[in-house]
């Protein structure tokens, strides 16, 4: 009876969504980016909710290892967000399990200000100094050749994103980690499914990190993940989300250890209960069960995802193709395939109008654009209004609410991207008819600009 049950309430959902969302929707304003769900989602959401768990279960065990599999990677951990993967994944290295290699307060972390802000906060969050190093205009990633001069002995991780699905250079990055023991973690959250060499993004540093926000490649609504190849690592990503507990048993099982009441951990009596021992100072990060159901369903999408997203890249590379005398289009590394999370574009310093002019240009006829996030995340709010310790490149030590213009001129590129730089969609809702709108808008702009 319950499975039928089921089955007539999952058989009204298809009906629900066929008679509400079935159509293909029209844009009357071409988003930047968005969420793409389908019938199963919503069977997967009905399937979830039908079950009562609500903490994460067997969607969530699912998903986790089917994201591991696409990824070829041991280990993947749900979470809650991208940025509460980077800010395990940073938490991580401050474990005192991993010894003399461990991130002590006062530690240096190579990153960049061009990018999201959830990358950076960990660092400071843990009490470690960012050292921030300049882009590339053009792939938009850290400039890999600015690292070792920005070095010092102080310095013990790289922490940097893949810019928009655009990989960093990893040959060189990997080098400069190898030879100073250096740990190298991928924010990936925007570049699920980009390759290096064959290689995925996020699976070749010690850790990776992804977001499954409605912007990106696959969604949940809200939701994240960790993924590692070390057993020491997950253990240890796995405790700082689960309360900072010692304990790996899944919810609702005991004694996966076979030693519950057989240890002597800290200062705690013999045979104190394993499940109730904290080993780190952690959080409650975890998804439910409904969102990963989503995910469940989502990631059997996700290939055809990247390649819409692929296929919208290389129309607008052509179709933009004519106007590099007054725009900067993505550049592509030879060992790059890139998964574009959206399409950057800059105006050139030369050119007869301006970023501002051009934006506002797009979202008055109909073309959503958005910043290359924070731009300058030195110039922000949020670091002149607190005293957060930080280098530039091979700076001495700063504080974030004194730099002066002279410091923010050791990043040029960094401030050229936030005074030039944003993107327009590649999502895989848009299509031909929207990627045109998009060319023809820009191609009438700069016409209308070049006859004054």
């Amino acid at each position: 009876m319950e499975k039928e049950l089921r089955e007539q309430v999952k058989e009204a959902a298809r009906k629900y969504y066929r008679e509400v969302y079935g159509k293909k929707k029209e844009f009357a304003y071409i988003p930047p980016s968005g969420k793409l769900l389908d019938e199963q989602d919503l069977i997967n959401m009905i399937d979830a909710s039908l079950d009562m768990w609500l903490t994460a279960g067997h969607f969530n065990d699912r998903f986790e290892k089917d994201f591991a599999t696409f990824l070829g990677v041991k280990f993947a951990l749900s979470t809650n967000s991208g940025s509460s993967a980077n800010l395990l994944a940073l938490s991580a290295l401050t474990s005192y399990k991993l010894g003399d290699k461990r991130l002590k307060r006062g530690d240096e972390v190579i990153t960049v200000a061009a990018g999201f802000p959830t990358t950076v906060n960990p660092i400071i969050q843990q009490g470690l100094v960012p050292v921030f190093v300049d882009c590339e205009v053009g792939t938009y990633n850290i400039d890999a050749s600015q690292i070792e001069a920005a070095l010092s002995p102080k310095t013990k991780a790289i922490f940097v994103a893949h810019t928009l699905g655009n990989m960093f250079d990893m040959d060189t990055i990997l080098d400069i980690c190898q030879k100073h023991g250096l740990w190298l973690i991928e924010d990936s959250c925007d570049a699920l499914g980009a390759e290096w060499n064959g290689k995925k993004a996020g699976t070749i540093g010690h850790i990776g990190t992804f977001s499954f926000y409605p912007a990106h490649h696959l969604t949940m609504g809200e939701g994240g993940a960790v993924v590692t190849n070390d057993p020491l690592l997950y253990r240890i990503i796995l405790s700082f989300r689960d309360w900072g507990r010692d304990c790996w048993c899944k919810p609702g099982v005991d004694n996966t250890c076979k030693n519950r009441f057989n240890m002597k951990l800290g200062h705690l009596p013999f045979g104190y209960d394993h499940k109730y021992t904290y080993s780190h100072v952690g959080f409650n990060l975890k998804i439910t069960d409904w969102q990963a159901a989503i995910g469940t369903s989502q990631i059997q999408k996700l290939p055809a995802y990247i390649q819409k997203r692929t296929e919208n890249a290389t129309y607008l590379t052509h179709a933009l193709a004519d106007l590099t005398d007054w725009l900067i289009l993505p550049v592509i590394a030879a060992k790059v395939r890139p998964s574009w999370f959206g399409f950057l574009i800059s105006v050139k310093s030369d050119a007869p109008f301006t970023k501002q002019q051009l934006v506002e240009y797009l979202e008055q006829n109909g073309v959503g654009t958005r910043q290359l996030f924070a731009g300058n995340l030195l110039r922000q709010p949020m670091m002149v209004e607190n005293d957060i310790a930080l280098r530039i490149k091979n700076s001495p030590p700063l504080n974030s609410r004194n730099l002066t213009e002279k410091e923010y001129a050791m990043l040029p590129n960094t401030d050229f991207i936030m005074n030039h730089t944003f993107w327009v969609g590649t999502f895989p809702a848009l299509g031909e008819k929207e990627l045109a709108k998009t060319s023809a808008v820009i191609h009438t702009f700069i016409r209308e600009k070049l006859k004054k």
